[in-house]
């Protein structure tokens, strides 16, 4: 386990990593090595868990339907505005 401090701020490979970590498109070495730091570096275990939440809200956010009332309003200023613009 290794500290940032020892590391330069953690400019390493691994941390610059974090989103192919996140998305376990890293071997398997590469995984756990990048778990171990984490483990040890409170630095990079906060921008882990922040980017965790980042993308548990996104992903959230993308299941939302919009209303159908909402869609139609949309579709009716496009409509607007193309008949305006010719």
């Amino acid at each position: 386990m290794s500290d940032c401090g020892s590391m330069g701020d953690c400019a390493d490979s691994r941390i610059e990593r974090l989103y192919e970590y996140l998305d376990g498109a890293l071997s398997h070495q590469d995984l756990v090595d990048i778990k171990d730091h984490l483990d040890g570096c409170p630095q990079c275990a906060e921008e882990h868990d922040l980017e965790c939440v980042i993308r548990s809200v996104v992903k959230r956010s993308c299941t939302e339907v919009a209303p159908s009332t909402l869609k139609a309003s949309i579709l009716d200023r496009i409509s607007h505005l193309k008949m305006v613009d010719h």
